[in-house]
């Protein structure tokens, strides 16, 4: 496998310190997103939840407490010890994902099987799980692999547990999401020096099998024709859509603040969830969107410099595909809400009510920061600006 040689391949025995601003966008990420929720989710939870109006930000401080400690575990984790434990995060992925299929342990919601049952009401998405293991199983891989290695024998073991989680995923009825997968298993093979040969029948295979799969199903048939026809379905299927767009305009330039003026927020059901940009969006207006999406770009800014700069390509491809995830994740979902793209089940990373999304979430700002300190002095690793340009062939 040819690769682009971004990164230098040398041992990670000393570390240095970590990205602070790289620490500082995400708290500051993690933070509007807990304002966010106690913004826009205390009307539906007084509602539903025995006028506990705090239900949704209580739970999602108890799920940022636990995503808390696997940060510090995975961030204080040197690199080596990291990769020993790859296959067992790979395997315990795939038996979560099978236990979704068990009755008694699963718990079904909308006619799919995504969850698992948790201690104290709580649920678990093993798929937001696979999100991390995929990139995670992807980065070890592509680091064993030897620097002329091309043949089938070195990327076909690679693609089939690629394909398995994916398999396991999009039988969750989760379709949104092993799309989502696949999108981020090609972005990471082309990271590792893939060439076009590989990618491009397993497209010419995927892309039929996605239309049959979206055709097979009425609801997706019903986001598609609502993203098309924006006046079908006003009532039924594309009113949460319609709803979400309406309460971004009702927040204007400035914002309608974060008191009673939030009048068109209580029209989008369950708006805690996958339309909570709208309810950022109508609370803090355009400035409000703005300022949001700079503080993302600053983050990927920063992750991406972090993956350039690590001397170790295990850390270097993780800590990418980790930011990818994040970065990706938010602005498909922002284009979902804003009426650019068809209604998906992604959520938005820190602002989405979610146990298993802000755990997953933080688990991989663990592993970004731990790549972020492997970093080297300057002359210590091997420049960007040093690659030849016969490195950058991918065809």
């Amino acid at each position: 496998m040819s690769q682009y040689d971004f990164y230098a391949h040398k041992p990670t025995g000393a570390y240095h310190k970590s990205d602070i601003w790289l620490l500082i966008s995400m708290l500051l990420l993690w933070g509007l997103g807990m304002f966010t929720i106690f913004v826009c989710s205390q009307s539906y939870a007084a509602r539903f939840f025995n006028n506990d109006s705090l239900y949704f930000v209580r739970r999602q401080l108890i799920c940022s407490g636990a995503g808390l400690i696997i940060f510090l575990v995975i961030f204080f984790l040197d690199m080596e010890t990291m990769k020993k434990l790859v296959m067992y995060l790979v395997l315990g992925t795939i038996i979560l994902c099978a236990l979704t299929f068990v009755k008694p342990i699963s718990v079904e919601k909308n006619g799919a099987r995504r969850w698992i049952r948790m201690p104290m009401r709580f649920t678990f998405q093993p798929s937001e799980l696979v999100k991390f293991s995929l990139v995670i199983y992807l980065a070890s891989y592509f680091e064993k692999l030897n620097e002329d290695a091309s043949g089938e024998k070195d990327v076909l073991p690679c693609v089939g547990v690629f394909m398995l989680m994916v398999l396991l995923v999009l039988l969750q009825r989760d379709f949104s999401t092993s799309v989502f997968l696949v999108a981020i298993g090609i972005l990471m093979f082309f990271v590792a020096g893939a060439k076009l040969k590989w990618v491009i029948p397993f497209l010419i295979f995927a892309i039929p099998v996605g239309i049959l799969i979206i055709t097979t199903e009425q609801y997706r048939l019903e986001r598609i024709i609502g993203f098309l026809k924006p006046e079908e379905g006003t009532q039924s299927f594309n009113y949460q859509a319609l709803a979400a767009r309406a309460t971004i305009s009702a927040g204007g330039i400035w914002g309608a603040g974060i008191g009673s003026g939030l009048t068109k927020l209580n029209s989008i059901p369950e708006v805690q969830a996958d339309y909570i940009f709208a309810g950022w969006s109508e609370a803090m207006g355009y400035v409000g969107v703005v300022a949001y999406i700079l503080l993302l770009a600053f983050f990927a800014w920063r992750g991406f410099r972090a993956a350039l700069n690590c001397p170790d390509r295990f850390a270097a491809y993780g800590c990418f595909g980790c930011v990818a995830v994040i970065v990706m994740q938010s602005i498909i979902n922002c284009m979902v809400v804003c009426g650019l793209l068809p209604s998906t089940g992604i959520p938005l990373p820190f602002f989405s009510v979610g146990g298993s999304s802000i755990i997953v979430t933080l688990a991989m700002c663990g592993f970004i920061l731990n790549a972020s300190r492997c970093q080297e002095k300057a002359e210590d690793f091997t420049k960007f600006e040093d690659i030849s340009v016969d490195t950058l062939t991918v065809i």
